[in-house]
């Protein structure tokens, strides 16, 4: 099976694993990989991994909305996109594709500096660490990343080397349903995949919000998950993305990409 059709699944059927996970998980990873749930800069990353990572990612700037940024992902040119998926040793890599809520996002902070300058940010799901990479780059004063796969933290790390940064602090804990932490601003891409997971993060945003007045951006491309939501109607639209032909081709069609503000009533529902 070509990592095209893997893909495929990824999109209609197995990220309900992930969103179980997502809702589950109370911030430990298991295994080796327990004493890894914060990294933070000169965090050195294990060796094995690294390589692994290295040889079956490509670096890429192109087909994107962000070529100032240098990433690390699965491609047409690596071994895992024809490789059958059960061969990938770790968790499903939904780190590896840039998805297109995430390339909004980027391209918005690039664009944009002022939303993000002197200011914490968190990017939550940060998968690739595209997002916080933007921020670093438009003059965050603070960027904490947050994926619960740990292999997407030591992706982010190698990412950040390749555009000539300090790693930032990563978390994978599932932060999700935790206290509100005090951040000047939350960016979320492509979150939206499963109802119950989106349930939950309606109600920990609009608690950020209320508690610490936090700014939330969120960037989706339309899926229906995200469109049904009760969530839309308190949503307010900022900037839409047409979307590069190669990232329209890898996500079947969708042809553009939203910035969203979430500005929720004074009352949690």
């Amino acid at each position: 099976m070509a990592f095209h059709g893997w893909k495929w699944l990824l999109l209609l059927g197995r990220q309900n694993t992930l969103a179980k996970v997502w809702r589950s998980r109370r911030g430990g990873p298991s295994l080796r990989w327990k004493r890894c749930c914060h990294w933070s800069a000169g965090k050195s990353l294990d060796p094995e991994v690294r390589a692994f990572l290295e040889e079956n990612t490509e670096v890429t700037n192109s087909g994107h909305l962000t070529p100032e940024i240098r990433l690390r992902l699965l491609t047409p040119r690596c071994r895992f996109w024809r490789e059958k998926p059960d061969l990938w040793p770790y968790g499903d890599p939904f780190w590896a594709i840039y998805w297109p809520g995430g390339q909004a996002l980027s391209r918005y902070i690039l664009d944009n500096p002022h939303v993000v300058k002197g200011r914490s940010v968190l990017d939550l799901g940060s998968g690739c660490g595209a997002t916080a990479i933007a921020a670093v780059m438009s003059g965050a004063s603070h960027v904490l990343a947050n994926d619960i796969d740990p292999i997407a933290g030591m992706a982010m790390i190698l990412n950040c080397e390749l555009n000539h940064l300090n790693p930032f602090p990563i978390t994978i804990k599932n932060i999700i349903n935790s206290e509100a932490g005090n951040w000047d601003l939350i960016v979320l891409g492509d979150m939206f995949y499963d109802e119950q997971l989106a349930d939950g993060l309606h109600h920990w945003l609009q608690k950020c919000i209320r508690i610490q007045q936090t700014e939330v951006l969120i960037g989706d491309p339309g899926r229906h998950q995200f469109l049904s939501h009760s969530i839309r109607s308190q949503l307010h639209k900022v900037i839409e993305y047409s979307l590069p032909e190669y990232t329209r081709q890898e996500n079947y069609g969708l042809t553009s990409s939203i910035v969203w503000s979430y500005q929720p009533s004074n009352s949690l529902e």
